[in-house]
């Protein structure tokens, strides 16, 4: 079913990442709720876009991103981290919005509890700090991938600011994309809250030398 809050996200992703700045993801569990404030995200357009998951075809880890907008596409990372992305654009148009960063803003005990039992946390300013960070802290992991943040009484809610577009922000390279994806004048589609203490550290993608360009996957965790 096509509701007004799946149409918002289907539109072109550098709006919906835009737009997504200083949104608030909600996770409700059994052990209760975390609120995290974007301020950091990264746009992926699929087949236009040799940075995207989906730009060499559907395959069954990107498959959500193909599906209806306002899903949840999940990954993971080296096999390590978690990352949390939104689907944007119509169904069959493969492109979602990378939650890169944010502040914890309800729940904080409990995201700190979560982080803790994974490695350090030397300040709350770090709990979301990187989208590994920020998927530890709201306890989401492969099992949410599809869900949908369109439903006010989801588990995953996204709730979008109340106006949108109307924050400063800044622009530039994705974190850890190698190839031309990661090349700051074609595609600089990270975007971020000016003077959010929360905001990862960029980091330029490993280039070796001896290897070609290995174009094709979504940034790296911080």
């Amino acid at each position: 079913m096509t509701t007004p809050a799946r149409v918002w996200y289907a539109r072109d992703v550098l709006l919906v990442a835009r737009d997504l700045l200083g949104a608030y993801l909600t996770r409700r569990s059994p052990e209760g709720d975390v609120t995290v404030r974007v301020t950091e995200v990264e746009a992926y357009a699929g087949a236009e876009d040799p940075g995207s998951h989906a730009f060499r075809g559907r395959t069954a880890r990107n498959a959500v991103m193909f599906a209806e907008p306002g899903r949840l596409y999940v990954y993971r990372h080296l096999g390590l981290h978690h990352c949390l992305n939104v689907v944007a654009r119509p169904a069959g148009s493969p492109a979602a919005v990378l939650l890169r960063a944010g502040e914890v803003v309800r729940g904080a005990d409990l995201a700190r509890e979560r982080r803790e039992r994974v490695g350090v946390v030397d300040s709350d300013r770090q709990l979301a700090r990187g989208p590994a960070r920020l998927a530890v802290c709201l306890g989401v992991d492969l099992q949410a991938n599809g869900a949908d943040v369109t439903e006010p009484e989801g588990e995953l809610v996204l709730q979008r600011p109340a106006v949108v577009g109307h924050h400063q922000h800044a622009a530039g390279p994705r974190v850890g994309v190698s190839g031309s994806g990661g090349d700051a004048g074609l595609f600089p589609w990270r975007l971020w809250l000016q003077d959010e203490r929360t905001v990862s550290a960029y980091r330029p993608a490993y280039r070796s030398p001896a290897r070609a360009d290995t174009s094709g996957g979504v940034a790296a965790p911080a």
